[in-house]
């Protein structure tokens, strides 16, 4: 190859390496039949790309380690969280256990899946900014200030979250996890396909586990009663219907979680 086609296939290479278009065209150049400053300049970037592709993947490792380790330290604080009442120790958990069942059974993608798990131990971490009335554990009657506080958590949640963006839609699912279907939900009012399917499954989870468990106002339900619940507030516009009678197939053939 003549030297001045051989400058401009290189030139055309290093440029789309510049580019981040990584490939191993660039070794092609280092052959006897290109001028000997075309193979020396070759291997020069050769070797510079290989070294960059490793530091890249380095880095690459290195964020989803901080991802994971981020993410497990908010959810240890969501699970500290619950035990601060003996009334909500292992809600999410068990939420995260629901949410992740039904959404499997309702044919999410396994990223989806994933997300709406997350989504279920993390929900109540808004609860974080409740004051301690809240966690008195007595039947307290709620005055308006309390009430505040319970229909503010979802939106302290998805602010104390919005800062781990890598966290997707698991944001939008516990911003949203107490919104109806009738719009008649808090804390945006929205209504039917404003409120993201992943949110609908962690309702329904949500309700069940807050139904079928022990809390100062009431007494767990036995699971026949809570799912007899859930289908009439499905008929009423709060949960999704699908979201609902699947839930239903699946407690029936799993089980509640432990």
């Amino acid at each position: 190859m003549d030297r001045k086609t051989a400058d401009k296939r290189l030139m055309r290479i290093i440029q789309q390496i510049a580019a981040g278009n990584y490939s191993d065209e660039i070794m092609e150049l280092t052959g006897p039949e290109y001028p000997a400053n075309v193979q020396e300049l070759a291997e020069a970037v050769g070797m510079m790309m290989v070294k960059i592709e490793a530091r890249e993947f380095h880095l690459e490792q290195l964020l989803e380690r901080i991802k994971e380790n981020s993410l497990k330290t908010v959810t240890s604080i969501a699970v500290a969280l619950g035990r601060r009442d003996e009334y909500t120790e292992g809600h999410g958990e068990r939420v995260g256990i629901y949410s992740e069942r039904l959404a499997r059974r309702m044919g999410l993608s396994s990223q989806d899946v994933e997300d709406v798990r997350v989504a279920g131990i993390l929900h109540d971490i808004g609860k974080i900014g409740f004051s301690d009335r809240m966690f008195c554990g007595e039947d307290t009657a709620m005055s308006e200030a309390m009430m505040l506080e319970i229909r503010s958590h979802p939106q302290w949640g998805h602010d104390i979250l919005s800062g781990l963006d890598y966290l997707g839609p698991v944001l939008d699912y516990v911003y949203a996890h107490h919104e109806r279907l009738d719009g008649r939900g808090y804390p945006r009012g929205l209504e039917a396909d404003q409120i993201p399917m992943g949110a609908r499954i962690l309702a329904v989870a949500d309700c069940f586990d807050a139904m079928t468990t022990d809390r100062p106002y009431q007494r767990g339900r036995p699971a026949e009663e809570a799912l007899s619940i859930l289908g009439s507030m499905a008929e009423s516009g709060a949960l999704d219907p699908d979201a609902v009678e699947a839930f239903m197939e699946d407690i029936e053939e799993h089980g509640m979680a432990d």
